[in-house]
């Protein structure tokens, strides 16, 4: 029987539910109680500290070595047993033979996700960019080889990354520099600079001005999504490209080839908007229309997941080109009301931190909050802290030397189908 108090209260039990107790009053502490004294099957820093250094100490005199408990569930992870570096090793082998921990564990994992899961056939992938990929090349060496081999079906990017694309399909070159070079003095000579990458200040000023031919074309005086704006610059970009003799050098131009849509999330705040914002001030008919760019991605996805397959994003940095992506499922769920649980799979490299509360560093595990993610698939994210321009290349080489080609989807030709199928979900939820 309990001990009654003085005033006939019954004393609390000094360690109810293992709870450590205050010697004097009997109140729980709030901690855990040790187990000390009580057997274990393995050896842990819970156990009898003393035992467990005598059973070592006779394990070792006795020449057994280190005992071999029952495996614990969490030690089912592979063994730390990298292959030595030879210098002969692919990308391939040097990923998945070294890269065992930490953000290179992370970075094995998204390469592993993408090849494994990701480019099955069924699965629709939507890749979004943000910070300057493609003054860097990396449009050239890596986004370009992924839209070519069907690994990319659409695209959400800054306007900034597109607008410098067009440098290279033009002709225009981008320099490696010292980023200690006083700007004042680049200034001077002419030169901007984008960290260490310099390049003539004519570079900006003949691309405004291939924009501002293009967009006073006819077939752009209406109002369009940002899909079929950069398609229309894709097509002249690319006769740009063929005209000069350099080769496949534009993202853009290459997109319009496979027929994969690229949307801007910000159509005003890049170089591009700002041309298109400046012939306005003519008379200019051209209008990016944000609204036919939300439908037409919620419309993707939705058709991705109708035609019984599944949703993949692929995030490079975050930004508002993350949140254009994830947000076509709350658009679907919340906004237009049609049954649906999220995107199956995500894959973000960032550098961003999630405790600041931004868009960016936000966790696919508070997505699943927003409906952006089925909870079911949450396994199936990763995200891996590590700047695009290590990583991109080397998911890129992985997934090239691991997978074959796949069928392009060509899902700016199905653009039209894809609408019609979303009003048609649409209409069925406000008629129940």
């Amino acid at each position: 029987m309990k001990k009654k108090m003085g005033d006939g209260r019954r004393l609390p039990r000094p360690e109810s539910r293992g709870q450590m107790a205050d010697a004097g009053t009997g109140r729980s502490l709030g901690l855990k109680a040790s187990r000390v004294g009580k057997t274990v099957k393995r050896s842990s820093a819970a156990g009898p500290k003393h035992a467990q250094k005598a059973a070592a100490e006779a394990r070792e005199k006795s020449g057994k070595g280190a005992a071999i408990p029952p495996a614990s569930r969490f030690l089912r992870g592979g063994s730390i047993d990298p292959r030595k570096i030879d210098g002969k090793e692919r990308v391939v082998d040097l990923i998945d033979g070294t890269y065992l921990a930490y953000n290179a564990g992370r970075l094995r994992e998204a390469c592993q996700l993408f090849t494994e899961k990701m480019l099955e056939k069924d699965v629709t992938i939507g890749l979004t960019m943000t910070g300057a990929l493609t003054p860097a090349g990396l449009g050239m060496a890596a986004v370009i080889p992924l839209i070519e081999a069907g690994f990319v079906d659409w695209i959400i990017s800054t306007g900034a990354n597109l607008y410098h694309d067009t440098h290279f399909g033009l002709g225009l070159s981008m320099h490696r520099g010292n980023p200690g070079i006083s700007d004042v003095l680049l200034r001077e000579e002419g030169v901007v600079r984008i960290y260490d990458i310099f390049f003539d200040y004519d570079v900006l000023l003949s691309t405004d001005a291939f924009f501002r031919a293009i967009i006073q074309g006819k077939e752009f005086q209406r109002a369009m999504s940002s899909a079929e704006f950069h398609w229309l610059c894709g097509k002249y970009v690319a006769e740009r490209e063929r005209k000069l003799g350099i080769g496949q050098k534009s993202l853009l131009s290459a997109a319009y080839k496979c027929g994969v849509p690229i949307y801007t999330s910000s159509p005003g705040d890049s170089s591009i908007g700002m041309n298109v914002a400046a012939l306005s001030l003519d008379g200019n008919k051209c209008v990016i229309d944000p609204n036919q760019d939300v439908n037409e991605t919620a419309a993707i996805v939705l058709g991705a997941k109708r035609g019984g397959g599944k949703s993949a994003i692929v995030i490079l940095g975050g930004g508002s080109p993350k949140n254009f992506a994830l947000q076509t499922e709350p658009q679907i769920q919340e906004v237009l009301g049609i049954d649906e649980k999220g995107h199956d799979y995500f894959l973000q490299i960032t550098d961003a931190r999630p405790d600041t509360g931004g868009l960016s560093g936000a966790t696919p595990a508070e997505a699943v909050s927003w409906g952006k993610i089925d909870p079911d698939r949450l396994p199936d994210a990763v995200v891996c802290y590590l700047d695009s321009t290590v990583a991109l290349p080397l998911l890129t080489s992985y997934a090239l030397a691991k997978r074959k080609k796949r069928v392009p989807r060509k899902l700016y030709d199905r653009r039209v189908a894809l609408m019609d199928a979303l009003r048609a979900e649409y209409a069925k939820t406000k008629r129940e």
